[in-house]
C-alpha cells in the first residue's frame, strides 16, 4: 500500500489571528522529490524534476486548503524590487519558474484569494500583515536584499498603495540561517557595515571575517518603521535538520516555501476582519 506524503508546514498564529490571513512556512519533510531523498523541495531551479516540484506544491496547497493556481511567486534575483500583485497575476510562477514575476524579491497584495509565495534555504522570509487595510507583504531577504532594505521597501509599497500604517501592522521574521552558522567576509561587510545596526548584528570571528545575523538586521529595519509588533521565529535553517540549508549542504539542497495571503471571500471592515 502506498502512503500519501504529508507535507511539513509551520503556521504563524501571531499573523493569522489578526484577521482572515494565511501565513505559513514549509519544512523539508513529507515530500516526493527523488532528487532530495523524498523531501519536500518546492523550487524548480535546483535540479529536481518539474513533476516532483508540482506534486510537492500540490501537497502543500491541499494541506492549506488553497488552489495551487492561487500562488504568485517572484523570480527572486537578490534585489529589492517589490511588486503590487493584482488579480491578473494569479498563478504567476506556480506551475513553472519561467512564469514567475521577473526580477522581483518582494510582493504585496490586498486581493482576497491570492497567496504570495517565495522559496528559501537560508535567506530571510519577512512577513508583514496589515489588519486594518486587509493587505499583506512578503519579502525574500538575502544579504544583498537586506543591504537594499527590502523589508522597508515592502512596507513602503504597502503604505503607498494601501495606506498601511506601521502602528496597525504586525511583522514576522521567519526561519533563516543564524549568526551561529553564517560567516561573511569583506565583500559583504563593505556593503552592510555602513548601516547603524551593523555592530548589533555581527561579531568578529577572525581578521576580515564576521558572523552575521541577517534575521536581526531585518528585524531592526522593521522596528525602524514603527511597526506595532515584530516577531522572530528564532530558528536557524542551518542548525535544524528539518530545513533545507544552502550553506550547510554546500549548495546541493532544495527549497522551503513561505506563503502569505488574504483568504478568499474575506471582506474588509475598518478593523480588517470579516
Amino acid at each position: 500500500m502506498t502512503m500519501e506524503a504529508t507535507p511539513g508546514i509551520m503556521r504563524w498564529p501571531v499573523l493569522e489571528k489578526i484577521g482572515p490571513f494565511l501565513a505559513a512556512f514549509t519544512t523539508r519533510q513529507g515530500g516526493t522529490s527523488p532528487a532530495f531523498g523524498g523531501d519536500l523541495n518546492l523550487a524548480f531551479h535546483v535540479g529536481d524534476s518539474t513533476g516532483a516540484v508540482i506534486a510537492n506544491r500540490q501537497l502543500v496547497a491541499g494541506a492549506l486548503g488553497i488552489a495551487l493556481e492561487a500562488l504568485v511567486l517572484g523570480e527572486q534575483s537578490h534585489g529589492n524590487e517589490c511588486r503590487v500583485v493584482e488579480a491578473e497575476f494569479r498563478g504567476a510562477g506556480a506551475l513553472s519558474g519561467e512564469t514567475a514575476l521577473a526580477g522581483v524579491d518582494a510582493l504585496v497584495t490586498a486581493v482576497p484569494g491570492l497567496v504570495l509565495a517565495g522559496c528559501f534555504a537560508d535567506c530571510v522570509p519577512v512577513y508583514i500583515v496589515d489588519g486594518e487595510q486587509g493587505a499583506v507583504g512578503l519579502a525574500h531577504a538575502g544579504w544583498r536584499g537586506t543591504a537594499g532594505r527590502i523589508a522597508q521597501v515592502t512596507f513602503e509599497t504597502m503604505r503607498g498603495r494601501f495606506g498601511s500604517r506601521g502602528s496597525r501592522c504586525v511583522a514576522l521574521v521567519g526561519p533563516a540561517i543564524g549568526r551561529c552558522c553564517y560567516r561573511v567576509g569583506p565583500d559583504v561587510a563593505a556593503v552592510l557595515q555602513h548601516h547603524d545596526y551593523w555592530p548589533e548584528v555581527t561579531m568578529a570571528v577572525t581578521a576580515g571575517r564576521w558572523s552575521l545575523d541577517l534575521a536581526a538586521a531585518n528585524r531592526r529595519q522593521l522596528e525602524e518603521l514603527g511597526i506595532a509588533a515584530v516577531h522572530h521565529a528564532g530558528l536557524c535553517t542551518s542548525c535544524h535538520p528539518q530545513f533545507f540549508s544552502h550553506r550547510r549542504d554546500q549548495g546541493r539542497t532544495g527549497r522551503m516555501m513561505a506563503l502569505l495571503g488574504v483568504r478568499a471571500g474575506a471582506g474588509k471592515t475598518p478593523e480588517g476582519r470579516e
